[in-house]
């Protein structure tokens, strides 16, 4: 544990968020959920399927950071063209784990605009994106690399870009069977949909953290179902991270990349 950055555990973490034994294609935005992603797939989930982040699927996860073009061991074309035809619109074929600027207690997410109106927000960002129909196709998780109320925010996000478990927003008769957010893995901890409603719970604390500390660095109240501290990687694991990712990039994603344990 003394040599293990909070980078490694989060990619473990992520790992496990991924875990299944059905074939779905995996979907890891950002170095740590991408990261997380291979992991799995080389260890608990062989059935997992990835891309190239380009126009293939392939056999093996690809190492992030540069490389050449002849690395890959490619098992099927699949551009963007018709990446949703075939793995997300189809239904549940898909596990996208994303990095949203808010969440709030019910697992709705924002990447669009921060305060103001709709019409002149405060903060004009990336717009909706494929938000939308992402969270009504298929399994979505969350990485948070700074746990804090602004990304965890009180009431409602500024502007919900993706579907989650509100039940202000359920309408009678819905058919709401295909949201399906699975864990948010933060800077501090591992959470799930598991509470009341589907409100968010934490369910294991990173090394060294209270479950104080995460609620002050959350904007709504949490529900407390901490099973224990977050498992971390085996040697092994750590050898398949570092095959991932040559350049080390993982170190660049948390501030002054701390150790796993705090304190």
């Amino acid at each position: 544990m003394s040599s293990l950055t909070l980078a490694e555990l989060c990619i473990f973490a992520c790992s496990e968020a991924f875990r299944t034994d059905r074939e779905q294609i995996a979907t890891g935005i950002g170095p740590i959920p991408r990261l997380g992603a291979g992991l799995a797939k080389l260890t608990h989930s062989p059935g997992l399927m990835m891309t190239d982040g380009e126009a293939y699927l392939v056999e093996q996860p690809v190492p992030i950071g540069p490389r050449g073009y002849d690395d890959r061991k490619t098992a099927g074309y699949l551009p963007f063209s018709r990446f949703f035809d075939s793995a997300v619109w189809t239904g549940n074929r898909r596990h996208a784990m994303v990095t949203p600027t808010q969440i709030d207690r019910f697992g709705q997410t924002n990447l669009s605009q921060l305060g103001g109106t709709h019409k002149q927000p405060k903060t004009q960002m990336l717009g909706v994106r494929g938000f939308p129909g992402n969270s009504i196709y298929h399994a979505n998780s969350m990485f948070i690399p700074a746990h804090s109320p602004r990304v965890f925010v009180a009431g409602e996000v500024d502007m919900v870009s993706s579907a989650g478990y509100n039940p202000a927003k359920r309408i009678p008769g819905g058919n709401y069977s295909g949201i399906d957010l699975k864990r948010i893995i933060t800077n501090l901890c591992v959470m799930d949909f598991g509470g009341p409603d589907h409100a968010v719970r934490v369910i294991s604390l990173h090394p060294g953290v209270s479950f104080a500390e995460v609620q002050e660095q959350t904007g709504f109240e949490l529900i407390d179902e901490v099973e224990g501290e977050t498992e971390a990687p085996c040697e092994d694991a750590l050898a398949i991270i570092a095959s991932l990712d040559p350049h080390n990039i993982r170190a660049s994603v948390i501030k002054d990349n701390p150790p796993a344990r705090r304190g």
